[in-house]
């Protein structure tokens, strides 16, 4: 059974409370404007009985009211201000009680341990206004996967209140660094994508870049030095068991999984040049897709697999080009001022973003596949390596900040922002870390 595998098949969402065909809530958020005012919410300790039952009741609200207070839309009202009690709210909501401290929202829970030893954990979700229930799940699961059943609730809350998937129940894999500039050490980590359940993937005994997570969420796909060569690796998160990709003789470096993950995009540097390849991971048959005496790199499939974002410095300073999936019909769609680089394709297939530098800058941007719309989202003294929440509403990127004005030393961290450029917000890492890549929603 896969790592994400045990999690699921102890995790059972059982029914729906209520009479929801009843329920017309007007609570609702419309993530498509520039500016959104955040939605004032309650979000209640999940009611237990016992002792145990009580501290994961209050743990999972935590979880739940930081994650919707990160994405920017949902500003969870501070507790203290509360007059209802949560053993009351299980026969039901005094909505007066709520209106009174201006919620507009309210999410209330029960935890319940179970004879057999498995949690049951119960929640609701309340227009206050209307006094109507949104939506209402029970799940049952071990104990220990409690955060994730938080992560799960808040997706559910996001969605009714906003139209769109939410994006908690996911993973980050990114390179941690530490050690001085002359020695780096850079390691393959995971966590979850709050910064909780953090763990090392490689020892650190060499170098990695650029990790990708397969559309299966079982592999990573990452760039290793070894005997100072660069080469393009295969990961198994659950066995750590590590693979070389293709015996290519020059060097192979930004590689990515096209959306079935049945394949691997990649660079491959042969006497000077770099072109982008694709590598069938079935039978190990490499694809030429570009031949030009220009360096290709960073290639990006589209969701529907027919497209390909890349970088290329052909027309003189690098620049992003889209091709079709065979390599035929290259066209150039980035004409601003600057370099442009590192394109990734939008989890939608509406955008695509990069990194930009110009006039001593960085820059996350995106722009349509076309070429039109570029907005620039981030500016800083080095913003790179943007990627996508599942969604499509957030990126999440690294910046490195200088220790002096040279440019030198400094720190590395992981920001995300909304697709709109507001709601900057670092992602808390145990030290260093660059290179982030989000994971698909968990199944």
């Amino acid at each position: 059974m896969t790592v994400f595998g045990v999690v699921l098949s102890t995790l059972i969402m059982m029914f729906a409370w209520g009479d929801l065909s009843t329920a017309r809530a007007e609570v609702r958020i419309d993530i498509t404007r520039g500016v959104v005012e955040a939605l004032p919410l309650a979000v209640t300790d999940f009611h237990g009985v016992v002792a145990p039952e009580q501290d994961v009741g209050r743990k999972i609200a935590e979880v739940i009211s930081a994650n919707l207070e990160r994405s920017g839309l949902f500003r969870p009202l501070d507790k203290r201000a509360f007059i209802q009690t949560a053993a009351s709210l299980r026969v039901r909501p005094r909505f007066s009680d709520w209106r009174v401290i201006n919620a507009q929202a309210l999410i209330q829970g029960n935890v319940k341990l179970q004879q057999d030893g498995r949690l049951r954990v119960e929640f609701r979700l309340w227009d206050v206004f209307s006094e109507a229930q949104m939506t209402g799940l029970a799940y049952f699961t071990e104990p220990a996967n409690w955060r994730r059943v938080a992560h799960i609730i808040s997706d559910a809350i996001y969605k009714r209140v906003t139209g769109e998937s939410g994006y908690f129940d996911t993973r980050v894999v990114f390179v941690a660094e530490s050690g001085p500039a002359r020695r780096r050490i850079k390691r393959l980590a995971i966590m979850d994508q709050d910064g909780a359940n953090h763990r090392f993937l490689t020892d650190g005994s060499n170098l990695v870049l650029t990790p990708r997570f397969s559309p299966t969420l079982q592999e990573i796909t990452y760039l290793s030095y070894f005997n100072d060569k660069p080469r393009v690796y295969l990961f198994e998160i659950e066995s750590g068991r590590q693979e070389l990709l293709g015996g290519f003789k020059g060097m192979t470096f930004a590689p990515r999984f096209t959306s079935d993950g049945k394949s691997v995009l990649m660079s491959y540097a042969k006497e000077g040049n770099s072109d982008i390849w694709r590598m069938d991971l079935s039978t190990r048959r490499p694809t030429q897709l570009t031949k030009h005496s220009a360096i290709d790199t960073s290639p990006s499939a589209a969701p529907d697999g027919d497209q390909i974002a890349f970088n290329s410095d052909r027309g003189g300073k690098p620049q992003l080009y889209v091709m079709d999936r065979n390599g035929a019909n290259v066209r150039r769609i980035s004409f601003g001022r600057g370099r442009y680089s590192t394109p990734v394709w939008s989890p939608r297939g509406d955008l695509i973003a990069f990194t930009k530098q110009t006039a001593g800058k960085f820059h996350i941007g995106v722009m349509r596949p076309d070429g039109s719309g570029e907005r620039i989202l981030t500016e800083s003294f080095l913003d790179e390596a943007p990627t996508w929440a599942p969604n499509g509403r957030i990126i999440m990127f690294f910046r490195q900040t200088p220790s002096d004005n040279k440019g030198k030393g400094g720190t590395s961290r992981l920001y995300s922002i909304d697709l709109t450029g507001h709601n900057l917000r670092e992602v808390i890492t145990p030290g260093d870390a660059s290179d982030p890549a989000w994971s698909p929603l968990i199944p």
